[in-house]
């Protein structure tokens, strides 16, 4: 029987060397990075140091991580255990806890305290976090679904505002979804690993507005704050299946399906818009495995005019460099849209090829009209008349052509559907 080790898409050497870590972990051949950051221990007090503070020893461990890691990944070296005290996997769910309180996720850096619920910023988020579902995702790219499905959980709400969302059920309603602590939302990870999905993919909406209840659910399934997760308990699990859209008998549940040196292991992929924030991404480093990050618009006016998205290509492209300059294991989503070749696709294309040309790509051809741009739809507005079509074949052609003659790294990850 095929595993996920044997998928025909690792026979594609860029490919397989592109996401190496991924699929190491994804197979329990090593630990994933949560549980390495769960390993190191932290020298300040996280309830009483000012946050600053916090930061310091958030830079200070970093070289001792990236340290760890490499001799993990290319030496062999054991995970270790965990300290006694408090770990960086605590001072990360700890930092994003005090972010809450003058919110900087993401690049809006609204500053208000979500904590409080009084005033809101651009997300519309108090702390609350809720989830719209979580299933077996077997529509993802053929290295992220696998055999079993991606392990993907829908947050709701975005921080970006698409006329053409597809998920815009999910993102433009801050009340859709059902309410989620971060023992629920560990529970629903350590479901969906155990289950046999290949990864845990965190998306949306948008996630990362909600990462202070993502790290704090990873810190748990990582041993962190004060002993973990465990096996949830009957309670937990009460709490977590009725969200979920494929239920399965709890028969199906395998521990050997997530489990390195015994403990819950389970590649994280971070699937975001990446309309994200410096500090963010610092906590996201210990934590990520593989990450999945969309870039939609070109340097124009477009993230303005389509998803009132100040900043956009700045942002999104920055962060797309520090991944790549960190040596992160990645693929690039690119949708190409109607009448947006020429400003978005191909400028996009042109930066990736400049700029790390070895990035696997998926140029996407599933784009349809939807939310504002769908004629049918009773909110449609003719302003985007232009996005109210799908994408032509010659306005497909004319990217895979380009991506082509920039010798790009898409073909597998593009084709794989048609390919067997």
């Amino acid at each position: 029987m095929e595993t996920f080790d044997q998928l025909w898409v690792w026979q594609d050497a860029a490919l397989a060397q592109s996401l190496g870590w991924y699929r190491d972990v994804a197979s329990n051949r090593k630990p994933a990075k949560f549980r390495i950051a769960g390993t190191i221990p932290v020298a300040v007090a996280l309830d009483d140091a000012p946050e600053d503070a916090l930061w310091r020893e958030l830079d200070r461990l970093t070289a001792l991580f990236l340290e760890r890691l490499r001799c993990i990944r290319d030496d062999g070296e054991a995970l270790g255990s965990a300290p006694a005290g408090a770990s960086l996997l605590d001072l990360c769910c700890e930092l994003a806890r005090r972010m809450l309180t003058h919110c900087n996720f993401c690049r809006w850096d609204c500053r208000v305290d979500r904590s409080a619920g009084g005033k809101l910023g651009a997300c519309k988020l108090a702390s609350d976090t809720r989830v719209s579902t979580y299933f077996h995702h077997h529509g993802e790219e053929l290295v992220y679904r696998g055999l079993r499905g991606s392990g993907t959980i829908f947050f709701t709400s975005c921080n970006m505002r698409c006329a053409f969302c597809q998920n815009g059920d999910i993102s433009t309603d801050k009340d859709n979804g059902t309410v989620t602590d971060a023992r629920t939302l560990a529970t629903m990870a350590w479901l969906l690993r155990m289950e046999g999905c290949h990864n845990v993919n965190w998306v949306g909406g948008e996630v990362t507005i909600h990462l202070h209840t993502i790290v704090e659910a990873i810190a748990l399934l990582g041993g962190g704050l004060g002993g973990g997760l465990g096996r949830p308990t009957r309670d937990d699990l009460t709490k977590a299946l009725p969200v979920k859209s494929d239920y399965l008998p709890l028969s199906d549940v395998r521990l050997d399906s997530g489990a390195y040196q015994g403990e819950f292991n389970a590649p994280m992929l971070w699937n975001s818009n990446f309309y994200m924030s410096d500090e963010a991404m610092k906590i996201l480093r210990f934590l990520m495995d593989v990450w999945l990050p969309d870039l939609k618009f070109g340097p124009g006016r477009c993230a303005v005019t389509l998803s009132r998205t100040p900043r956009y290509w700045e942002t999104v492209t920055e962060y797309l460099a520090l991944i790549h300059d960190w040596g992160e294991d990645f693929t690039i989503r690119h949708l190409v849209m109607p009448n947006h070749v020429e400003c978005c696709t191909y400028p996009i294309l042109d930066w990736i090829a400049e700029h790390m040309p070895g990035a696997p790509v998926n140029i996407m051809d599933q784009y349809h009209p939807d939310n504002f741009c769908d004629p049918c739809n009773p909110k449609y507005q003719d302003r985007y008349e232009q996005l109210a079509r799908r994408p032509t074949s010659g306005e497909l052609d004319a990217g895979f052509r380009r991506a082509r003659e920039l010798g790009l790294k898409f073909e597998t990850i593009t084709y794989e559907k048609h390919a067997r």
